[in-house]
């Protein structure tokens, strides 16, 4: 498995360092401070490992300072990168790239269709099927080698 995106930099914060980061995980020890990240410049310019000195939340988003980067002219050098990291180990729980490409099946065994793509949602993430069906995550009752198994209300595929 590659690495997957967590977080993009959106800016510098202060004079000192701190960048503004925007999460798309839920997975905070992302942030824990000695954790090595590997850092997409914008613009597709390479990569490079940045390592996590301390974060703390800011305004529904997180300011963080990497080692080594020190003043604001070298955290400007960060704006809008991507933060990427390997997948997370946790047999408990299914991530989206889990999910793409995996058959959905109903309760009664019929197929739904393929997971293309995965839809965020206030309520509950929405499994985004090729014939553009939408099924709510919730309902998610088993995710096992190319399937997934799900029960749905009546009606949701009419």
């Amino acid at each position: 498995m590659g690495l997957l995106e967590i977080g993009r930099v959106v800016r510098p914060h202060g004079l000192r360092g701190e960048v503004v980061v925007e999460l798309v995980t839920n997975r905070l020890e992302r942030l824990a401070p000695g954790t090595e990240l590997v850092l997409a410049a914008a613009g597709g310019n390479g990569e490079r490992p940045v390592v996590v000195e301390s974060a703390h939340p800011h305004s529904r988003r997180y300011l963080v300072r990497f080692v080594g980067v020190d003043g604001v002219d070298a955290a400007e050098g960060l704006r809008n990168g991507l933060l990427l990291a390997p997948a997370v180990e946790d047999p408990g729980a299914f991530f989206v790239h889990d999910l793409i490409g995996k058959t959905v099946l109903d309760q009664d065994g019929t197929v739904r269709g393929l997971v293309t793509s995965v839809q965020d949602n206030p309520a509950s993430d929405l499994l985004v099927l090729d014939d553009g069906q939408l099924v709510p995550v919730r309902f998610v009752l088993e995710v096992s080698g190319s399937e997934i198994r799900v029960e749905v209300p009546e009606g949701l595929f009419d």
